[in-house]
C-alpha cells in the first residue's frame, strides 16, 4: 500500500495528491489490457445477456487432442501441442514456439446451459458458444396497477 504524507504541494494545490494517485493508477493499469498473455492458448471472451462466446487461438493443434469441459460457471480447455518433428541431425538455431500439454480454466460470469454449448474451429481459431439458461437470464417484470 502506498501512503502519501501531506507535503507543501497539498497546500499549494488541493488536488495534487489525487492527481499523483491517478497518475500511478494509469501507469499501473493503462497499458495492461493490450499486453499479450503468457498463458496458452490466448483467449478472448464476449458476454451478453444470452450467453458467453470464448475464442482461443490453437493453430497447428489437432482438434482430436483438445478437450473442452463445462461445469457450472467454469470452462476448461485442455490439449497438447506436439513438437515439430525434424531430422535427427538438425539442431535448432532459435526455438520460440512452445509445445507440450496446456490447460486453461476460465471462470464465466454466470452458469451456462451445458447441454447447448457449441464449439467450432476455423483457421486455427476455436470458437465456443456458451448459452445462458433461460431460468438464469434476467427478465423484465411488469408492474400491475392496484
Amino acid at each position: 500500500m502506498i501512503r502519501y504524507s501531506p507535503g507543501l504541494e497539498v497546500w499549494g494545490e488541493p488536488l495534487a495528491t489525487l492527481r499523483r494517485i491517478q497518475d500511478e493508477i494509469n501507469r499501473a493499469f493503462g497499458d495492461q489490457r493490450f499486453t499479450p498473455s503468457a498463458e496458452f492458448p490466448p483467449i478472448n471472451i464476449w458476454r451478453s445477456t444470452d450467453g458467453v462466446v470464448v475464442t482461443a487461438e490453437i493453430p497447428g493443434i489437432a482438434l482430436e487432442t483438445v478437450d473442452l469441459t463445462v461445469h457450472q460457471n467454469t470452462l476448461t480447455l485442455k490439449g497438447r501441442r506436439e513438437p515439430d518433428v525434424k531430422e535427427p541431425d538438425v539442431s535448432y538455431h532459435r526455438r520460440e514456439r512452445t509445445y507440450g500439454p496446456f490447460s486453461r480454466s476460465i471462470a464465466l460470469p454466470f452458469a451456462v446451459d451445458s447441454e447447448k454449448v457449441r464449439a467450432s474451429a476455423q483457421n486455427g481459431i476455436l470458437t465456443i458458444e456458451l448459452p445462458r439458461p433461460e431460468t438464469d437470464k434476467p427478465r423484465k417484470i411488469k408492474i400491475n396497477p392496484v
